[in-house]
């Protein structure tokens, strides 16, 4: 299995690495259009190689889906911890339940089954 995840991950690494070999090319990035820009007399832009931004937006992009996954998935969580709240009540209730039918009877549950049954 590890060599498994091994040859996986050097494939990622490898395609990674010809992605960025094959996209060295600087490239202009702006923060907002030209013309608007030139009114606000602001351009912020920069020069990037292509590969940096493709990954800079890849890693965007996974970061906005993961939070959008967890906000998605916040009333399943709260379900759960309802569910389990409710659980562990009903536990605590059959246990005190257990504990007083035998201090009522003054016996033991397993023992007073044993003498029903012969």
């Amino acid at each position: 299995m590890k060599t498994i995840r091994y040859s996986f991950w050097a494939i990622v690494g490898l395609a990674l690495i010809l992605i960025g070999l094959a996209n060295r090319d600087m490239v202009t990035v702006r923060a907002m259009p030209e013309a608007l820009g030139e009114l606000l007399s602001i351009s912020p832009d920069m020069q990037l190689p292509l590969f940096v931004v493709i990954f800079i937006g890849v890693g965007v992009g996974l970061m906005i889906g993961f939070l959008w996954e967890w906000v998605r998935e916040h009333r399943i969580r709260a379900d759960a911890r309802g569910k389990a709240r409710e659980v562990e009540s009903l536990k605590r209730e059959v246990d005190q339940l257990r504990g007083a039918a035998a201090t009522a009877n003054g016996e033991d549950d397993v023992l007073a089954l044993l003498e029903k049954t012969g």
